[in-house]
């Protein structure tokens, strides 16, 4: 595959809105275009009977049982807090009162 048009490098650095140099939509011309290329060589490879995968390896489920605990006490959560009023923490308001 030959080198990106010019107007081709533009086209994808408008869509990841990106602004370059003149220089830099030469060197991403041939840059992308290797990168194309080798890309490229993915449809030489057989792949009859191969089966579709999500993963290159099996993935196990991660995902420890979801068993209800006790949870913190209400003076144990305040503690540590910058500021609290012994129900709540306190924290700056962020929205306007009006």
């Amino acid at each position: 595959m030959p080198d990106l048009s010019p107007d081709e490098v533009r086209k994808v650095a408008g869509l990841a809105r990106l602004e370059l140099s003149e220089d830099e939509v030469a060197s991403f011309s041939q840059q992308l275009g290797k990168i194309l290329d080798y890309v490229n060589q993915l449809s030489d490879v057989p792949t009859d009977g191969v089966q579709p995968m999500a993963h290159a390896i099996e993935v196990m489920d991660v995902f420890r049982e979801d068993i209800p605990q006790p949870s913190l006490s209400r003076e144990a959560a305040l503690a540590n807090a910058p500021k609290q009023d012994g129900r709540y923490f306190v924290v700056p308001a962020i929205l306007d009162g009006a």
